[in-house]
């Protein structure tokens, strides 16, 4: 994946030397513009375990031991995609609010080390999202074919995945998945640069946000993945082209 973004990047710095001396698309000028997006979204969480987290985990049900004394919980980057659109509303020369609504497709994963490796596992969590981000870009004079930028907001997310997908009714104990809420607001910023061409704008753009709040599911039934996190925070690493 990051080599095709390198690509991609050089592809849009040589085309963008070549048309050197076009004015843009003049959606600059535009009180209200439109546009589309492709992100690269990287995707991890942030773990906070509870004091006794090591201790193994015995089946309420049955009493028998599932899981021997953790080693370590971590959460690796995983990638996904988005697609969505833009809603750009000048409110100055040098500031611009953005409403950029998005579908997300995410990967994410909770690993799991014990003194038994053979016990080892990562667990997936599945998640199709609707995210709602608005928020203020900051912009530099332009120069040029080029303005660079900072920008800094809010969004909502909604988690749209089948509650079937989800739920771990029915299901043997190793089997069982850490739950996520359904919604949630995260903080983010980031910042990127305006690229002018004869007929648009391209703007890539790198974006960090956070859950404001855990977005660990409380579980009246936990199980020997949930029960030793306390919380857990959605961080995401984006890598966005918008097309203006």
């Amino acid at each position: 994946m990051t080599k095709y973004l390198c690509a991609l990047l050089a592809l849009c710095f040589f085309s963008y030397q070549s048309k050197a001396q076009n004015q843009g698309g003049g959606v600059d000028n535009d009180i209200i513009h439109f546009g589309f997006t492709f992100q690269y979204v990287s995707s991890e969480y942030k773990i906070y375990k509870k004091e006794n987290w090591r201790d193994p985990y015995f089946d309420p049900s049955t009493g028998a031991q599932v899981t021997p004394t953790l080693n370590s919980i971590s959460s690796k980057p995983s990638p996904g995609f988005g697609l969505g659109f833009v809603s750009d509303l000048r409110m100055g020369t040098h500031v611009n609010l953005r409403f950029t609504p998005l579908l997300v497709f995410p990967d994410r994963s909770i690993d799991y080390a014990y003194q038994d490796p053979q016990f080892d596992k990562s667990k997936e969590v599945n998640a199709v999202l609707v995210e709602l981000p608005l928020g203020f870009k900051l912009k530099s004079d332009r120069r040029g074919n080029f303005r660079a930028y900072i920008l800094g907001g809010g969004k909502f997310t909604s988690d749209i995945v089948s509650k079937k997908k989800t739920t771990n009714e029915g299901k043997e104990e190793k089997e069982k998945l850490v739950g996520n809420i359904k919604n949630y607001f995260s903080y983010e910023g980031g910042i990127g640069f305006d690229l002018y061409f004869e007929y648009f704008k391209l703007s890539p753009e790198i974006k960090f946000s956070q859950s404001v709040s855990s977005i660990l599911k409380p579980d009246k039934q936990s199980n020997a993945y949930s029960q030793p996190l306390d919380k857990l925070f959605l961080r995401n690493f984006q890598f966005s082209l918008f097309f203006e």
